[in-house]
């Protein structure tokens, strides 16, 4: 399935792009792997591309709530995620999906391209950060490098440094049982 991609109302322009992503962590000692690929949408889309790529691989749901908060949830692909019952745990209101323009706002990617590493477009840390308690304990982690035509892999210390450098602290909960994990 393609989804048409429409340039945002907004004039913002992010501070960090792929090559900019990428340039950030080897200065910061970040080891990653990033694989070029065909661009994916969806999970499903990509299920053939990522059997090949080593570590835990993501969905990740760009929310706001009704009392405006933003919220990123980064989980493992195959984790549900019931949202009518998660935002308790999460301590927010009602979340419905935010659009297109406060997606490029917030985290500088576009539609099919939500990533955690967005986080390092977001120096104001408008969108609050919950991990999945699996992505959490997962040795390798995949997400995009702020495009859905690569993937990158982590190894969790990467990631973990990575937000670090970013001073986010995620809110780690386990969609499974739906409590509040203490890190």
């Amino acid at each position: 399935m393609n989804i048409p991609v429409t340039e945002p109302a907004s004039d913002f322009v992010p501070a960090y792009d792929r090559a900019a992503l990428l340039a950030y962590l080897a200065e910061h000692g970040i080891d990653q792997t990033t694989y070029d690929h065909p661009a994916v949408f969806r999970v499903e889309e990509g299920l053939d591309l990522k059997a090949d790529m080593p570590g835990a691989h993501t969905k990740n749901l760009f929310l706001k709530d009704k009392k405006g908060r933003i919220w990123l949830i980064s989980a493992k692909q195959d984790t549900v995620i019931d949202l009518k019952r998660a935002h308790k745990v999460m301590g927010s209101d009602r979340l419905s999906f935010g659009n297109e323009t406060l997606l490029w706002e917030c985290l500088g990617v576009r539609p099919g391209s939500v990533t955690a590493l967005g986080l390092i477009n977001d120096p104001d840390q408008r969108v609050t950060f919950v991990l999945d308690r699996a992505l959490w304990e997962a040795d390798i982690v995949n997400f995009h490098p702020l495009v859905n035509t690569a993937t990158t892999g982590l190894r969790q210390s990467d990631f973990r440094r990575f937000l670090e450098t970013l001073k986010r602290s995620p809110f780690v909960v386990d969609f499974e049982t739906l409590e509040r994990v203490t890190v």
